[in-house]
């Protein structure tokens, strides 16, 4: 099998600096490549001069996470893609156990490692963790992240086990079931796109797993800060977006209205914190996904398709109610 690790950049020299040797150093079966999002800084020079062996591949517009990635794998021929972030410290031997599971079981189309905090290594890490899932709302989470509270690594998911959707992070997906799921969604710029691709992966008869048996650390927020309003309103928006197109059955008109009165509670929560910004951000996406309804009723009427992953009725319910707040009490 032919492997392709792809590192989506976007001014992001340092980051590059100070973890692109791991992947070098790591990963010798595979061939690695530097996808720039048009960058305006010394990425690309950098990566010339320090490493010859990676190959670059330069994008002209950023268009985000999916664009950027769609433009950067049209080129490739590779039988596998490895979509690794730019902040993101890989492992000895982290790409032996994946490699075997793609191998002995052809129905796999994605999977992802253990991610592990960088900052902080006992913990797990908020984009992925041990694995994704989402309940009947459309709200995703974690096996060791659920909202934010971060699970320590005890090894209690120390495990391969089906999940509904590997992090964009780190995500192996073969490249013809990619393609033909027609890869990842432009629309959404970036967040959540991950979760809409193994959902449409899944729809397509595909298996998307975790692969404990390998680990990566990563760092997190380097591109977009969980502090900046913009990551809110790509996350209230595009989950919107993700459930409204994928859900199949009128219920989902339902389950939608319900999530945009849950989205009002978050905001008021936001006033009272003081995040103007982000209460602001959570109004902008909800007019946001008015303006795309109409788009994505077209795309629904292709993709909607039943979901047989649901883990949990309300995530919110168990989380804010119930007081359960790992994904073993859930």
């Amino acid at each position: 099998m032919n492997v392709a690790i792809v590192i989506l950049n976007w001014n992001g020299k340092a980051l590059l600096e100070q973890f692109l040797p791991s992947v070098v150093t790591h990963s010798s079966q595979a061939t690695v490549y530097v996808a720039d999002n048009a960058s305006t800084d010394d990425s690309v020079v950098f990566v010339k001069e320090h490493f010859p062996s990676v190959k670059i591949i330069q994008n002209e517009v950023n268009g985000g996470y999916a664009k950027g990635y769609n433009d950067a794998l049209k080129g490739l021929k590779e039988d596998l893609f490895i979509l690794l972030n730019n902040d993101v410290e890989v492992t000895e031997n982290w790409l032996t156990p994946i490699l075997s599971a793609f191998g002995n079981n052809p129905n796999l189309v994605a999977a992802q490692p253990k991610i592990l905090d960088y900052k902080n290594k006992d913990y797990f890490e908020y984009a992925g963790a041990a694995g994704g899932f989402i309940d009947k709302l459309g709200y995703p989470y974690c096996r060791g992240r659920i909202f934010n509270t971060i699970e320590k690594d005890k090894g209690q998911y120390n495990d391969v086990i089906p999940i509904f959707w590997a992090s964009g992070a780190c995500l192996f997906v073969k490249r013809e079931p990619f393609w033909n799921a027609g890869g990842f969604d432009e629309d959404l710029f970036a967040h959540q796109e991950e979760i809409d691709l193994c959902w449409r992966l899944q729809s397509q008869g595909g298996i998307v797993k975790y692969i404990a048996t390998s680990t990566v650390y990563h760092l997190g927020g380097a591109t977009l800060s969980a502090a900046n309003p913009q990551k809110t309103f790509y996350n209230f928006r595009n989950t919107l977006l993700v459930l409204f197109k994928n859900r199949k059955g009128a219920k989902v008109y339902f389950l939608i209205f319900v999530r945009l009165l849950l989205d009002g509670l978050a905001g008021i929560q936001f006033l009272f914190q003081g995040k103007f910004g982000h209460f602001w951000a959570i109004l902008r996406a909800h007019f946001s996904f008015y303006k795309w309804s109409t788009k994505y009723l077209q795309k629904r009427k292709k993709y909607a398709t039943t979901n047989k992953y649901w883990h949990s009725p309300s995530i919110v319910w168990r989380y804010f109610v119930q007081k359960r707040r790992t994904f073993n009490d859930i």
